[in-house]
């Protein structure tokens, strides 16, 4: 009794401490809050910052913002705000950090005071275990979210911004932000509300060219690409073309536009942070250096802006309804992300092989790859892919030791695999007239120039499917959605194909693997490991799971040699003929011993492989619309 007393107590308690911040409220703030970045500090990777809030006397509270648009989790990084100093009528103003929001300041107003001016630094990551690098001395990446205080009690709709950026010297950049002027290499943004604001990103860089991905067109698109050298900026015209028709057949599809202008900020480098991030106007890609350079090694990473582009109709114009929240400290609720994520990213197949940014060979290769992950994933057997759509705010997209057990964000994924069978399911039933490409249009399509989002449910998404072509659609989708049996591959029957093992990689798949420096053996003996011989993926329950390899274990030899990717492929390969178990030296912190590995069913490698006698649906599904 006691125990239950003190835990009402408590609760009691922090319900009313949390009632100190301001509920936002939809009501303009007061004024035009004046935020001031510098971001010429390349050599120490710190970002200055100083904003002037408009405020009356008393309690004023300021949020730094925690759940980050497009990350689907509270992932602000607030360990990186350093430094901060307020002022009011020029005197030292204290502030106190709330003991249970730690993201809300506490301040008192002085009498008198019509402002608060505040100081602080973001600190960009310096190491890869600190975080995703945002500035070098070559490219720079401004996230608003990490770069601003706001007033609490507002929508973050109702705040009106008023932002500027100091760059280093010379530098040019690109940003859905309209610019009032540059004076310098201080560039001054047009006034806006907060929320479009941190929806609007910007990439700067010493090396820096605009590509027109639209000429002539009235809603203008580019294609803003920074670079670790000059070199790497220029794609030859018959790259540039590929980018064009990818936006091309985006309109086809949609047969819409729900954005003034639209900027992709493409990142190419060694030492900038990877990133793949949506925004309603533009997005932020940053990939490796030989994005132009080296063009047939770096076919894998074309799939990222095709998704990106996506993203503009669904998650930024169609959004769900449960992520309508009215500010950056609200908790975002992530249970249609099998929409927003899933279906882009089989958009993001589709248009890759549509406008040829992928080969329709490789997307192929692609979804055999996908099909396989998911036929193996023994993590099917407890958790739905429901379940997965929570993963950003449970695992904060930290790494994880048993992804095939544990399982990730397999929203997207297996998402994708959802919607190939909703797509041939549609053809199947109206023998070839209709398919998801109705679906695209009527559901993201709709209300051509606007970009005010346009939020929607589950109902919906089956009420527009219903209207393409009747069926207990909210029964096909929970079942796959909540369900824990075999993988959803009926898609590909539909679509004419079949998912195989051979003992060859396809040239695309080979190309994958060397890229990323791995040996995959996951098909065969249970895991693949990386460049140094090192477990980086283990099939629970596998092969190699049942002999004893866990993470974090090395391989050094294979039947006594010394281990590379081709000797355990020799290995693997001459197992088959003979009954001799494969024999693997391994070594686990200060611990070696010797695994014995009886299989000898030879290598495995996934494929789609055509079933004779069917409609090829997957061909129909990958080809240009016209």
């Amino acid at each position: 009794m006691r125990k239950t007393l003190l835990a009402l107590l408590l609760s009691t308690a922090l319900a009313a401490h949390a009632d100190t911040i301001p509920v936002p409220l939809d009501q303009p703030y007061p004024g035009t809050i004046v935020l001031k970045v510098d971001a010429s500090n390349t050599s120490q990777q710190i970002f200055r910052i100083t904003e002037t809030i408009p405020a009356k006397p008393g309690k004023l509270t300021l949020l730094y913002p925690q759940w980050v648009p497009a990350n689907h989790g509270p992932s602000g990084p607030l360990n990186q705000l350093a430094g901060l100093k307020l002022t009011a009528n020029g005197k030292p103003l204290a502030w106190k950090r709330d003991t249970v929001n730690v993201h809300a300041f506490h301040i008192e107003v002085p009498r008198e005071a019509k402002a608060v001016e505040v100081e602080y630094q973001y600190l960009s990551p310096t190491e890869p275990n600190q975080g995703r690098t945002t500035i070098t001395s070559e490219i720079l990446g401004i996230q608003w979210h990490s770069m601003v205080l706001y007033p609490a009690g507002h929508t973050t709709r109702r705040i009106t911004m008023q932002p500027s950026l100091t760059l280093p010297e010379g530098w040019q950049y690109g940003s859905a932000l309209e610019t009032v002027e540059r004076r310098g290499d201080t560039v001054q943004f047009k006034a806006l509300d907060l929320e479009t604001m941190v929806d609007s990103p910007l990439f700067a860089g010493r090396y820096f060219k605009r590509y027109d991905l639209d000429p002539g067109a009235k809603i203008p698109v580019h294609m803003n690409v920074v670079a670790d050298t000059a070199d790497a900026v220029e794609a030859k015209p018959e790259q540039l073309e590929l980018h064009r028709a990818m936006v091309q057949q985006a309109y086809k599809l949609f047969n819409s536009q729900h954005y003034q202008h639209y900027d992709f900020l493409l990142a190419l480098s060694e030492e900038f942070g990877g990133v793949g991030r949506e925004h309603h106007q533009s997005s932020e890609n940053g990939v490796k250096l030989d994005y132009f350079t080296d063009w047939n090694k770096a076919e894998s990473v074309r799939g990222l802006l095709p998704h990106e582009f996506t993203h503009s109709w669904n998650g930024k114009f169609r959004r769900p309804a449960d992520q309508n929240v009215p500010n950056f400290n609200t908790p975002l609720q992530n249970s249609l992300l099998w929409v927003y994520e899933g279906q882009t990213q089989y958009w993001g197949q589709v248009l890759s092989a549509r406008s040829g940014m992928q080969k329709m060979d490789s997307v192929r290769d692609i979804m055999a790859a996908n099909a396989a992950r998911y036929d193996h994933m023994q993590g099917r057997s407890w958790r739905p892919v429901q379940d997965t759509t929570n993963d950003p705010i449970i695992n904060g997209r930290r790494p994880l030791g048993w992804t095939n057990w544990q399982r990730s964000e397999d929203y997207y994924n297996e998402g994708a695999l959802i919607w190939l069978d909703v797509d041939t399911k549609i053809r199947e039933m109206s023998n070839d007239t209709k398919s998801l490409d109705n679906f695209a249009r009527n559901f993201f399509g709709i209300d051509n120039g606007a970009y005010t989002a346009n939020h929607y449910t589950f109902e919906d998404v089956v009420k527009a499917l219903n209207a393409i072509q009747p069926f207990d659609w909210a029964a096909f989708l929970r079942t796959r959605l909540d369900g824990t049996g075999p993988a959803p591959l009926d898609g590909y029957a539909r679509a004419g194909w079949k998912l195989v093992y051979t003992d060859t990689q396809t040239p695309y798949l080979k190309t994958v693997e060397e890229r990323s420096k791995s040996a995959d053996f996951q098909y065969s003996l249970g895991f693949s490991l990386n460049s140094e011989g090192k477990v980086e993926a283990l099939q629970w329950e596998g092969l190699g799971f049942k002999a004893g390899i866990g993470g974090g274990t090395t391989v050094l030899a294979v039947n006594g040699t010394a281990y590379k990717p081709d000797v355990l492929r020799a290995a693997v390969t001459a197992a088959k003929s003979n009954d001799k178990p494969i024999e693997l030296l391994v070594k686990k912190g200060a611990k070696y011993r010797t695994i014995l590995l009886d299989y000898h069913g030879g290598l495995k490698y996934p494929r789609l492989e055509r079933i004779p006698g069917t409609p090829d649906r997957l061909q129909a599904i990958l080809s240009p619309l016209k």
